[in-house]
């Protein structure tokens, strides 16, 4: 398959197929993030990670690593459809303006800023729910579960951990500055306009290794905000929250599942930009394809 040219390659075709590869990624690793969620939410009680595993075994058997996935792929696929938008929007202006194919360190970062910020408050009601679905190993769908954290905590319960959200803005900015600069050293030494999947796998693991050992204990901030009911029993700020978990546990209840959370995140980000790069063409051709369609309706319609 020819390479395309990433200037001719529009923010929705990259959107649609960061969708489906996030989508994709999410369903290939969840079973890890299951594991991770109950380590992140489950109070110091001293329980070495094999039996967290098991207790999740014992208690619902297989099926109880899948709890939750269906949000978790809804979440997904909105969180990429939302940022790739933004990010590749935000790229092509930048590009446009230097008239340079590749962005800058600098300019990556600040399209990482802006599409992370809106990808932070536009999905994170769905994971919310995913955090609930996953704990609480419930059955119902993502919408139910919205809508029963509504009338049961109120709507501004779906805003819960959207601080740390934000101040995770920086994980994706981490990790796709680190995967851009990379992917331009590859491509200009290979000397080609697309990267390969089996080397966006790669780099998409250095880059998201990179972010989630820095941003870690801010991830399971966002977690335990999620399961906080919306009311003045439960209402605890971002801060008090930190020196609450390390008075109990220490600083090392802030990093609480770690490990499992790398390799989970590291899996999912390299099958996240392996899929991408290997549905982008697709995506680029149905876009164009669509197009074709619509003008030749409005030919149809003008000249009728």
């Amino acid at each position: 398959m020819s390479d395309i040219n990433p200037n001719d390659v529009d923010e929705l075709a990259h959107a649609i197929a960061g969708s489906l590869g996030g989508a994709a990624s999410i369903a290939v690793t969840y079973p890890l993030v299951t594991i991770t969620t109950n380590l992140q939410t489950k109070e110091n009680e001293g329980k070495p990670k094999l039996e967290t595993i098991k207790e999740i075994y014992d208690k619902n058997g297989v099926s109880g690593y899948f709890w939750g996935l269906e949000s978790a792929v809804y979440g997904m696929a909105t969180t990429n459809f939302v940022y790739y938008y933004f990010y590749e929007w935000c790229a092509k202006t930048a590009r446009t303006f230097t008239t340079k194919q590749y962005l800058s360190t600098w300019e990556s970062i600040l399209a990482s800023t802006i599409a992370g910020s809106m990808t932070a408050i536009a999905s994170n009601p769905i994971w919310v729910a995913n955090t609930r679905m996953t704990v609480t190993k419930s059955s119902h769908s993502t919408v139910r579960t919205i809508v029963d954290i509504v009338k049961k905590d109120g709507p501004l319960t779906l805003l819960n951990g959207l601080k740390p959200a934000l101040v995770l803005v920086s994980n994706p900015i981490i990790q796709y500055t680190v995967y851009e600069q990379l992917k331009n050293v590859v491509l200009k030494l290979q000397k080609r306009k697309v990267l390969s999947p089996s080397w966006a796998f790669l780099l998409g693991a250095i880059g998201k290794l990179a972010a989630t050992g820095t941003t870690y204990p801010y991830i399971t901030l966002k977690t335990r905000m999620h399961l906080m009911q919306h009311d003045k029993n439960h209402k605890q700020s971002m801060w008090a929250l930190i020196v609450e978990i390390v008075r109990r546990d220490g600083i090392s209840g802030l990093y609480n599942g770690v490990g499992v959370k790398l390799v989970q995140s590291i899996m999912t980000a390299a099958f996240l930009f392996f899929f991408k790069e290997g549905f982008i063409q697709w995506s680029l051709k149905v876009i164009k394809l669509l197009r074709v369609i619509s003008m030749n309706r409005n030919k149809k319609h003008l000249s009728g």
